[in-house]
């Protein structure tokens, strides 16, 4: 990898993921600690597969992978589609499941998506940046999102589809998409929020954004997980040697979802 790659590399995008990550293994390691810690042990091995593969997807040189992204994007496509008549797991048709692992095409369509609308974009803005703003480029920009999305959707996989929203709504601002945009975007969100909470979501995903804003209205049900999270995070501590220590005398309450 060339010097000037490596200078120009977002390396605080990465801190901040393997932060995230350590702080996981550390609540998941309290969690599992009358246990055999299996789980522990398998995130562990996940986070150092995660690390290498990191590494070398950084080797590799990104208009490369972005120039083959629209095969990946339409192999991802005929993924949804097919994983859509598989066994449902939990009421969503999500994962494929191939005896020694599973995987959710979703999660990796995210990656190959945003690749691809990268290239769309580059391609539109490579006569005139302004061209973002125009109509019918907008059009071939949600055509792209939008068959994922509303296949997601149809899974149904909700929390997945806010993320592929999130991430078109990032893209096109650094884009320079025109704030008129921006501005009916934010303003139809706020009107459509609530509708869509009361008339389109099923009530398990209402249940777990009320859960998500207050575990404590159902403490030994879906709010159990959340508030042992909770617990087990605020019981460690970092010492001035930087390692990481249970704190004495700390009592821990765990609410037994049987009693």
């Amino acid at each position: 990898m060339r010097k000037r790659e490596l200078k120009n590399m977002e390396w605080s995008i990465g801190v901040i993921a393997i932060i995230l990550c350590i702080i996981g293994l550390v609540a998941l390691f309290s969690a599992t600690q009358e246990t055999d810690k299996d789980e522990f042990n398998k995130q562990c091995i996940w986070f150092v597969i995660s690390i290498i593969t990191m590494i070398i997807i950084m080797l590799v040189d990104y208009e490369a992978i972005v120039k083959v992204s629209p095969i990946f994007y339409g192999a991802f496509i005929l993924l949804l589609l097919a994983v859509l008549f598989t066994k449902p797991v939990n009421g969503a048709s999500s994962w494929f499941d191939i005896g020694f692992f599973s995987f959710q095409p979703g999660e990796f369509a995210k990656i190959f998506v945003i690749l691809f609308l990268t290239y769309a974009i580059t391609k539109i803005q490579a006569r005139d940046k302004r061209d973002i703003n125009k109509p019918t480029k907008l059009l071939i920009i949600f055509a792209i999102i939008a068959v994922p999305i509303l296949l997601i959707i149809k899974q149904p996989d909700f929390g997945t589809a806010v993320a592929f929203l999130s991430a078109i709504a990032f893209m096109l601002i650094a884009a320079g998409i025109d704030k008129k945009y921006i501005i009916g975007t934010i303003i139809l969100a706020v009107v459509s929020v609530p509708l869509i909470y009361n008339f389109v979501l099923p009530e398990h995903a209402k249940k777990r954004i009320d859960i998500f804003l207050n575990p404590e209205s159902d403490p030994r049900g879906s709010g159990y997980n959340i508030i042992q999270s909770k617990l087990a995070i605020r019981s460690w501590w970092i010492n001035r040697d930087g390692i990481i220590k249970r704190k004495p005398n700390t009592i821990r309450i765990f609410i037994s979802k049987d009693n």
